[in-house]
C-alpha cells in the first residue's frame, strides 16, 4: 500500500509528523520544544514513513484478561514508545491513542478485526500520523479543541474532529476532557475501563495490592513525565472532577504493563491524589473535601 504521509517528516524523539517532507524537515520539532518534552543530548533528527519501512513492525497483544481490548506496540521503538489500544465494542471499534508507525500488516491486522468507527487521541504527544490512520480507515479522529493549536498537520480530509467536555463517541464510550498534563488532556471510558495515557500515570506501587501500608499511591499527576515536573492541586482536582461521575475498577495506561485492576479503583485513584497533594506541602486543598 502507498502511504499518503510516506515522505512527511516524522520526528524520532516524538513521533510528530510535519506538513513537509524529510528532505525539508524544520530546525526543530515544537512538540519537544515545549517544556513538557525535551530534546535528547544527540539533537533534533528526523525521519519519515518510507524510511522506517524497513526497520520497524507493529506487534498486536490481546489483553489477558479481556479478549476485546487489543494493544499495539511499535518494535523497535520509534518515538515516545507508546502503545494505541484497539477497542472492540458492540457499536464498533475504536482506536484510543496512536503510534507512529502503520504498515500493510497493521492496516490488515485492524481490518481483520473489523476495522475503525473512529480514533480517539488523549493529548498532542500522541498525534503522531493521526491524518494517514484517519484516512485509510475511512473513520473520524477526535482530538481536544483546547489544545487545537498543537496540531501540526491541516486534515484536507476533513476527518479531524475538535472535542470539549465530555464526549460520547459511540453509544457507551466517552471522551472525557479533564486537563492537567494539557489543558485538553482526554480520558476513555467504556464498560468499567479507563484509560488514561499520561493524563494520570500508573506507577510501579500501584500494581501490587495485597498488605500495602497506608499512604501507599497507585498513580501520579505530572504536567511533564520526562521532566518530572508535578501538577498543582486545583489541575489535580480537575481530573477527579472529571472521573467522579464514571465507575470503573480497571485503568489502561499509555505504556505496555499499565494495566491496574481491583475492585476499589476509584478509591485508590482519589487517595493517590490525596497523597500527591498532601505529600507537596498542599494541606488545604480542595481534593481533600471529596468523597467517592
Amino acid at each position: 500500500m502507498k502511504f499518503d504521509s510516506e515522505e512527511l517528516a516524522i520526528c524520532v524523539t516524538c513521533g510528530t509528523q510535519y506538513d513537509v517532507s524529510y528532505d525539508e524537515a524544520p530546525k526543530s520539532c515544537r512538540i519537544c520544544d515545549d517544556p513538557r518534552q525535551y530534546v535528547p543530548a544527540s539533537g533534533q533528527s528526523w525521519t519519515s514513513l518510507s524510511l522506517e519501512k524497513s526497520k520497524q513492525k507493529n506487534r498486536f497483544e490481546q489483553d489477558a484478561s479481556d479478549s476485546r481490548i487489543w494493544f499495539i506496540t511499535t518494535e523497535p521503538k520509534l518515538g515516545i514508545g507508546e502503545r494505541c489500544i484497539l477497542l472492540q465494542t458492540p457499536s464498533g471499534n475504536i482506536l484510543w491513542d496512536l503510534i507512529s508507525f502503520i504498515d500493510d500488516a497493521t492496516v490488515d491486522f485492524i481490518s481483520s478485526q473489523g476495522g475503525l468507527k473512529a480514533i480517539v487521541i488523549s493529548h498532542p504527544h500522541f498525534y503522531t500520523t493521526h491524518l494517514e490512520w484517519a484516512r485509510i480507515f475511512s473513520c473520524p479522529v477526535y482530538t481536544s479543541k483546547a489544545d487545537e493549536k498543537w496540531l501540526n498537520r491541516k486534515d484536507p480530509y476533513g476527518l479531524r474532529e475538535l472535542i470539549e467536555g465530555t464526549t460520547t463517541i459511540v453509544d457507551g464510550v466517552t471522551a472525557i476532557q479533564a486537563g492537567g498534563h494539557f489543558d485538553g488532556s482526554l480520558i476513555l471510558h467504556w464498560d468499567g475501563n479507563i484509560f488514561i495515557a499520561d493524563t494520570m500515570m500508573s506507577i510501579p506501587s500501584g500494581f501490587y495490592h495485597t498488605d500495602r501500608l497506608p499512604g501507599t499511591t497507585s498513580y501520579s499527576f505530572m504536567w511533564s513525565y520526562p521532566n518530572m515536573i508535578p501538577l498543582p492541586p486545583d489541575k489535580i482536582h480537575g481530573i477527579w472532577k472529571g472521573l467522579k461521575p464514571f465507575q470503573f475498577d480497571a485503568s489502561f495506561g499509555g505504556f505496555p504493563g499499565q494495566n491496574v485492576r481491583r475492585q476499589d479503583l476509584k478509591q485508590q485513584v482519589l487517595e493517590s491524589m490525596k497523597i500527591f497533594v498532601r505529600t507537596a506541602g498542599h494541606t488545604d486543598a480542595a481534593i481533600f473535601q471529596e468523597s467517592i
